[in-house]
């Protein structure tokens, strides 16, 4: 992305534009990159033509908001300024043990599934998965993981039914070793499913509402 989209792109944003619509002037957004009311007219115009954002000229003000497009290209932008400045291959997301439905772990414990998580993390998982909602303040740090590579085990068809792809990150709570596993294909959720060769729960003591952080290998 161009440094000068992504200079604007990242102002409307901290202004409120990545989550709604934000009530904002040309003079207004000139003021806060520090140009001129017709260079922030041509910035604005430019930015609509990348689809970097939206504009909703019906209210008596114009509202802007950032596109999904927007939203990806300051996702890499993320990406990439932490790397340079964290210098590590990894990320931490703090959260909470909530409780599951039980879902992950049945899905985890289909034998094909095992197979494959076997063969690409090196265990076999316990039956069941740790819950961790993320923190509001850690959801880009999700969003960072759910871009990278990581493992695909690959979906299958058993008894009529599809089991779909996942994909799973290498992970450390408190010097365990574990995984955390997502669907390829799913809505988006603020809660992780951790897997493990051993029951998390007990062997970490962990209950529900308690605060955690999990180490992710990216």
């Amino acid at each position: 992305m161009d440094s000068k989209f992504a200079f604007a792109l990242r102002k409307i944003a901290l202004l409120g534009g990545l989550e709604d619509y934000v009530a904002l002037s040309s003079r207004e957004l000139g003021d806060t990159l520090e140009m001129s009311q017709q260079s922030a007219s041509k910035r604005i115009l430019e930015l609509l033509d990348e689809n970097l954002i939206t504009r909703d000229l019906g209210a008596r003000r114009q509202r802007i908001k950032v596109t999904s497009k927007g939203r990806d290209e300051l996702k890499q932008e993320y990406s990439e300024y932490r790397k340079i400045f964290e210098l590590a291959d990894q990320v931490t997301l703090h959260g909470t043990v909530t409780e599951g439905m039980g879902e992950g772990g049945y899905y985890i414990c289909q034998p094909r599934y095992i197979e494959q998580i076997e063969a690409l993390m090196g265990f076999v998982p316990y039956e069941g998965t740790l819950n961790v909602l993320v923190d509001k303040e850690d959801l880009p740090k999700l969003d960072v993981v759910k871009g990278s590579t990581g493992h695909r085990i690959n979906g299958f068809v058993q008894d009529g039914r599809s089991f779909g792809n996942v994909i799973a990150h290498t992970a450390k709570i408190r010097n365990v070793e574990c995984a955390i596993v997502m669907p390829e294909r799913s809505h988006y959720s603020n809660v992780i499913e951790i897997i493990c060769q051993y029951h998390l729960r007990r062997t970490l003591t962990l209950d529900n509402g308690e605060r955690i952080d999990v180490k992710i290998k990216i």
